[in-house]
């Protein structure tokens, strides 16, 4: 089958910090790399919301306060609601530190001020102020939940490699699961040792770095969600999976992970 992905990238001139393009060059190529035809839809300021619909993936980057208050303010009720319906109905897409906090119920800064979100995932964020540290450094996260098996290869223990800069402290609510076992690195707040967030096919994570060239086999899980669930509608989510991504060579992404691995003391 000549399969086809739309890749909506939300606000690609507000919101990729870190490197956070660098996960939408992944996508593309690992998908051209298999024959699998892209194409990347800009969803930038005032985008309309068809074109939102039509995409088959998402992503949306971290930004800094700044840009965040620019893109809340293009969020209006017809957006957020679309953007709920997708994420209800498994459209995958990953979002990434600034977006992943932007997704949850709330932002609490340091004054005590609520900064109301989308409302979309179960989750809030807290800035504990000046006086305590940012979470800064290179994180290595014990995957849980998420199914990185193909019918071809089975790798059911992976860990993902990553680097986080955030001040922000995360704490999910009881309608969703943390991404993954912090393993070296602060995740979520420091505290309870859970980083990012799963919820259907939705997936938010302070792994800067980008995360998607150091865990290749995170991506094509996105790849793979987003084929069955064009191509395989009835496929339930988190299931076995039942399309088959053609093996790619991972050498440099390997070695670059076992690098990062042996210099935080972890086992890949």
């Amino acid at each position: 089958m000549n399969y086809k992905l739309t890749i909506g990238w939300l606000y690609p001139e507000l919101m990729s910090t870190y490197g956070d393009r660098g996960n939408i060059v992944v996508l593309q190529k690992r998908c051209e790399w298999r024959g699998i035809k892209t194409k990347i839809k800009r969803l930038d300021l005032g985008f309309n919301l068809n074109d939102l619909k039509s995409c088959d993936l998402l992503f949306m980057g971290g930004a800094q306060d700044r840009q965040q208050k620019i893109v809340a303010n293009d969020f209006a009720k017809e957006k957020i609601k679309a953007l709920k319906d997708m994420v209800e109905s498994e459209t995958p897409g990953l979002y990434i530190c600034g977006a992943y906090q932007f997704l949850g119920k709330y932002y609490k800064e340091a004054d005590g001020t609520i900064i109301p979100c989308l409302d979309i995932l179960d989750l809030y964020t807290v800035n504990p102020g000046a006086n305590h540290p940012r979470l800064i450094g290179n994180i290595a996260v014990e995957l849980q939940g998420v199914n990185t098996c193909s019918p071809s290869r089975c790798n059911c223990s992976y860990t993902l490699i990553g680097f986080e800069n955030h001040g922000g402290r995360t704490y999910l609510g009881k309608n969703i699961k943390p991404l993954g076992k912090t393993l070296v690195g602060f995740g979520n707040n420091g505290n309870d040792k859970t980083e990012g967030a799963f919820y259907k096919n939705s997936f938010g994570t302070y792994l800067h770095g980008p995360i998607l060239p150091k865990n290749p086999l995170f991506a094509d899980s996105l790849i793979r969600l987003s084929l069955e669930k064009k191509y395989l509608p009835h496929q339930k989510a988190g299931g076995s999976p039942t399309i088959n991504l053609s093996p790619i060579d991972e050498t440099l992404e390997n070695k670059a992970r076992s690098a990062i691995a042996k210099r935080l003391n972890v086992k890949l």
